[in-house]
């Protein structure tokens, strides 16, 4: 089944990233995730074919296409069965470097990001103190002999082992010194593997998803002065960008988990036969898949209305989080009546109806939970008092 609109304009995209999705089946990425491994080869293709440098501009190398385009490619991914988790860091982390980088860094990263000769994974912005409240982060950036001395901690920073560079947030000054608690943090690019020789320690967290995920320690990382993105104390502005484009990749990687849901789960009860009659006659089966279904078809299109805005460079913060609660909670609805009709079959790992399962349920509580999405919508769209 492929439902698109008719005037859907992204089908050679669409086409392109099935065809090379095709080659990577169900037993490759089963055996992933059960090796708790990580898909070297898929990346590497979808890097070779040009997929992970949609967002980067032509003159850098990339292909200088939108937040909408990108969004497709992920979707894609996950509709094929993959887990765009792998590798759907590039994507957001790349647009903070686009966006906020100054010329020079901009020519020294991204044509190699674009060739693949280097990997922009990671982002570490969480805390394990501080968790959704970025303001109150206790990592901190010192200026110390033309040089930045970095100190703290990080937790859930994903693909670190998989990464060359990483965006790192920082305080560079004190909560207690800012008019504004959302001033006086920056971001800064670290090369990764500098870093591990130099100050940096990571540890990683075993979790219910192959999800790599790691925590950080910093201990006097030196920095080099040049690595600063944009201006000293500007950084929450900064990763705001990064952030409202992770919630609609995001977004569009949990619309396309729920096709795959519902395309599985419909061909299965077509051909299940219990009582002398195939269980999709039941409306009690029925509708709980028409019910995802629709919701995954309204979340599609607050998605691309996100990606609207965000390419047009307008406010998105508003959309994005919609977009990420609504199709987090339609792939969720499609996973439980995929799971739940497959009935014993849905725990077996041949179906791979587990792994979806497990996969996307994270994006409940990542990279922002439900309740802050609400709290976000009560306060923001609807002038309710802050709740905290």
């Amino acid at each position: 089944m492929r439902h698109h609109r008719p005037d859907d304009q992204y089908q050679e995209i669409r086409a392109a990233v099935r065809a090379l999705c095709a080659q990577f089946p169900d037993e490759y990425h089963r055996r992933i995730d059960e090796a708790r491994g990580y898909p070297e080869e898929f990346v590497d293709a979808l890097t070779k074919a040009g997929w992970m440098a949609a967002l980067i501009p032509e003159e850098y190398g990339g292909s200088g296409l939108g937040l909408t385009e990108a969004s497709v490619i992920m979707e894609e991914i996950n509709r094929a069965g993959g887990n765009s988790g792998a590798c759907h860091g590039q994507m957001y982390n790349m647009n903070t470097l686009i966006r906020h980088g100054s010329e020079q860094q901009r020519q020294k990263y991204l044509p190699k990001i674009a060739s693949g000769a280097l990997r922009l994974q990671s982002m570490g912005v969480t805390e394990p103190t501080s968790g959704t409240d970025t303001t109150k982060i206790r990592t901190t950036a010192v200026k110390k002999d033309g040089r930045w001395v970095i100190n703290g901690q990080k937790v859930w920073i994903s693909r670190v082992q998989h990464s060359d560079l990483m965006i790192l947030l920082a305080r560079t000054t004190p909560l207690a010194d800012v008019a504004k608690k959302t001033e006086g943090m920056s971001i800064f690019i670290v090369d990764i593997r500098e870093a591990m020789k130099s100050g940096m320690e990571v540890r990683p967290i075993l979790n219910m998803v192959n999800h790599e995920t790691n925590e950080l320690f910093f201990d006097n990382l030196e920095l080099p002065e040049d690595s600063l993105i944009g201006e000293e104390g500007e950084g929450f502005k900064y990763i705001l960008t990064g952030l409202n484009a992770e919630r609609t990749l995001i977004a569009a990687e949990c619309i396309g988990d729920g096709y795959w849901f519902t395309d599985r789960v419909v061909n299965y009860v077509k051909e299940r036969v219990v009582f002398g009659r195939p269980i999709g006659q039941n409306q009690g089966v029925q509708f709980p898949i028409a019910e995802a279904f629709i919701e995954i078809e309204a979340a599609d299109l607050m998605r691309y209305e996100a990606c609207r805005l965000y390419d047009a460079g307008l406010p998105c913060g508003a959309q994005a989080n919609m977009a990420k609660y609504l199709a987090a909670k339609a792939s969720w609805e499609a996973a439980n009546a995929c799971i739940q009709f497959h009935g014993g079959f849905g725990f077996a790992c041949e179906y791979d109806v587990e792994r979806k399962f497990r996969e996307t349920r994270l994006y409940q509580v990542a990279p922002i939970s439900t309740n802050l999405i609400l709290s976000y919508v009560a306060e923001h769209m609807l002038g309710l008092p802050r709740s905290f």
